[in-house]
């Protein structure tokens, strides 16, 4: 890999979903978005909802959903391990919202604690989704 590109992964708990070498990679920290370039300092972040965005010279190249997660950057590699992923291209409104209405449904109709805790979560995830569109428009 040339020393003017970071190395960046995206992984997911099903699968890798990206390695390429890019420019620069944008990610959503709890404590605010960062850059990684190429010689980044060494650390650790939790990710937030929102977007990650890859760059190829000062145009972005890809844009991909995260619902949470955590990244860790080397001088060489950004590697983000993300509870949810997948590209902004990818999301459809319509499938969204009706994810949604089922969702509240299921947490309307579930009597079990923990149930509820994972519909809620989905749910959070499904809004966010929405957030994030509304926002690309």
């Amino acid at each position: 890999m040339a020393d003017d590109k970071v190395e960046f992964e995206l992984v997911s708990p099903e699968k890798l979903l990206l390695s390429e070498a890019v420019d620069m990679v944008v990610v959503p920290g709890t404590e605010g978005n960062f850059g990684v370039l190429p010689g980044h300092a060494p650390f650790i972040s939790t990710v937030r909802m929102d977007v990650i965005e890859t760059y190829e010279g000062r145009e972005v190249r890809d844009r991909i959903f995260v619902a949470g997660g955590f990244a860790e950057v080397t001088p060489q590699r950004c590697t983000v391990l993300a509870e949810v992923a997948v590209p902004l291209a990818d999301i459809d409104r319509a499938e969204v919202e009706t994810e949604i209405r089922g969702l509240e449904e299921e947490l309307r109709d579930s009597s079990d604690p923990d149930e509820k805790i994972l519909f809620q979560n989905r749910l959070d995830v499904a809004h966010a989704k929405l957030d994030v569109l509304a926002q690309q428009a």
